[in-house]
């Protein structure tokens, strides 16, 4: 099984998801290009290019067949490995995305970004920061506020100075969010030929009902699973239910 991050994530957003499914599957989660630990080139952050990173990754294990779980960014990802190597996706489960780009998300993205003042003198100073005029002026009114504040903060980490920045490759975090925006993934989706489970939080703006419609539309081999009392993050919210979905989908005929 492997699990691929949403923009600005890392392995780490897994953690607790693998926790319960490691007695069951053996399961690959990594840092995508250009974020936590990963390597960072100057450019490349197209879906095609963090897919053919799987791939690489999936020679070098050696493993024919995987199950594959995409967040977010990480789910446009894995449609895209998914139509590389169809032979090797038994199966395909797309969090809370959908194929369609969405400038409003880009803009919010870039927004969000330009207004965290990095480096910061201090992780300290940071988190002052960020549980403070970030979380309570420039989120004001978002429901999850707190859950952004507290993502970004777990991107922050300090060098031998004490000095705190970004986690993440800052410039190629806004060419992934150009990038997958720009890239049309509807033809690609609508062509998979493996079973496909969508998973929808309930209150997420990402992927709205009408969307996630349209993808059970588009898609004979897709069923859907929306989540009570989910956001766009649905294994953060709901871990239990979601990992209830995908072990239901993985096991199932």
């Amino acid at each position: 099984m492997v699990f691929l991050h949403g923009l600005m994530g890392s392995l780490s957003n897994w953690r607790r998801i693998i926790k319960e499914l490691e007695s069951e599957f053996e399961i690959l989660a990594y840092d995508q290009r250009g974020h936590g630990k990963s390597f960072r080139p100057p450019t490349g952050y197209a879906p095609m290019d963090y897919a053919k990173d799987l791939i690489e990754l999936l020679d070098d294990l050696k493993w024919k067949e995987v199950f594959l779980v995409g967040h977010s960014m990480g789910g446009r990802n894995a449609i895209q490995a998914a139509a590389l190597v169809p032979h090797r996706i038994k199966k395909l489960v797309i969090e809370d995305i959908s194929p369609r780009g969405d400038e409003k998300g880009l803009q919010k993205i870039q927004f969000l970004l330009s207004q965290v003042p990095v480096p910061f003198p201090s992780r300290e100073a940071a988190r002052t920061y960020l549980f403070g005029p970030f979380e309570k002026e420039v989120l004001k009114g978002d429901s999850h506020a707190h859950v952004l504040a507290q993502f970004f903060y777990s991107n922050i980490i300090t060098d031998e100075t004490g000095r705190a920045d970004w986690r993440f490759y800052k410039e190629g975090i806004l060419e992934s969010a150009r990038m997958g925006r720009e890239v049309d993934l509807w033809p690609t989706y609508e062509a998979l030929s493996m079973p496909i489970l969508i998973i929808r939080g309930e209150h997420s703006k990402d992927l709205t009902r009408e969307e996630a419609q349209k993808m059970l539309q588009k898609q004979p081999r897709a069923q859907l699973v929306e989540v009570k009392g989910a956001g766009h993050w649905v294994h953060f919210d709901r871990p239990k239910e979601f990992i209830q979905a995908i072990a239901d989908f993985f096991k199932s005929s």
